[in-house]
C-alpha cells in the first residue's frame, strides 16, 4: 500500500486512524505491564539509565508542546506544525524507552511517608490518568494535522482538539517530570 493510499484512507476517516492506533498503544503498555509481551530482561543500571533518558526526552516534548502552543498562537503554521511534530516523535521514542524499561526491568516505588508520600501518589496517579487520556486527542490531532492543509484544518476539529491535547499532555509531561525528581533525585526508592 502507497503512501498516498495511506494517507487518503486517514483523511477520509481519521477518528478509525485514531482508535486503531490508540488501541495498539494501549496494547503495548498493558502488555508491558502484565509481562504479557516478551522483552528481553534489563539490568538495574539499565532500568536507573533508561529512566534518566526518559526524564530528558520528555523535557524535549514538553519544550516543545509548549513552542508549538506559542508558535500557533503567534500565527506561525509551519513552525507550530514542526514543533507538533517534534514534540510527537519524541513521545514514540518515550514509547519504546517505557516500553524496555518496565517491560524487561521494573518499576520504582518512593520510599517516602505522610504528605509526602500523599503528593508523590496524587501527581503520579493524575500523570498517568492524563497520559491515558491524552493519547487520543493527540494522535487524533496528529492524523487530522498530517492529512489536511491549514486552511481544510479550519473546517475541522483539529484546533478545538489540539487545545485538549496540548493542555494534557503538557501537564502529564509536567508531573512526570516532577514525580521522576522526587523518585530519583530527593527520596530514596526500591524496586516494585
Amino acid at each position: 500500500m502507497a503512501v498516498a493510499d495511506i494517507q487518503s484512507r486517514a483523511r477520509e476517516s481519521p477518528r478509525s486512524v485514531t482508535a486503531v492506533l490508540s488501541v495498539i498503544g494501549y496494547i503495548l503498555v498493558v502488555g508491558a505491564f502484565t509481562g504479557v509481551l516478551p522483552f528481553p530482561e534489563i539490568s538495574r543500571d539499565a532500568v536507573i539509565l533508561l529512566g534518566d533518558a526518559i526524564a530528558v526526552v520528555n523535557f524535549f516534548a514538553l519544550t516543545a508542546i509548549l513552542a508549538g502552543v506559542y508558535f500557533i498562537r503567534t500565527d506561525q503554521i509551519r513552525k507550530h506544525r514542526a514543533a507538533m511534530l517534534t514534540a510527537f516523535a519524541l513521545i514514540m521514542v518515550f514509547l519504546v524507552l517505557y516500553l524496555t524499561k518496565v517491560g524487561g526491568g521494573f518499576e520504582k516505588e518512593i520510599l517516602a511517608e505522610g504528605i509526602v508520600w500523599g503528593a508523590y501518589i496524587a501527581m503520579l496517579g493524575v500523570h498517568i490518568l492524563l497520559s491515558a487520556v491524552s493519547v487520543p486527542v493527540v494522535l487524533h490531532a496528529v492524523v487530522l494535522g498530517l492529512t489536511h492543509t491549514p486552511a481544510e484544518l479550519r473546517e475541522t476539529v483539529h484546533a478545538k482538539v489540539g487545545r485538549i491535547a496540548a493542555a494534557a499532555w503538557s501537564l502529564s509531561l509536567f508531573l512526570g517530570l516532577v514525580t521522576y525528581v522526587m523518585l530519583n533525585h530527593i527520596y530514596m526508592w526500591t524496586p516494585r
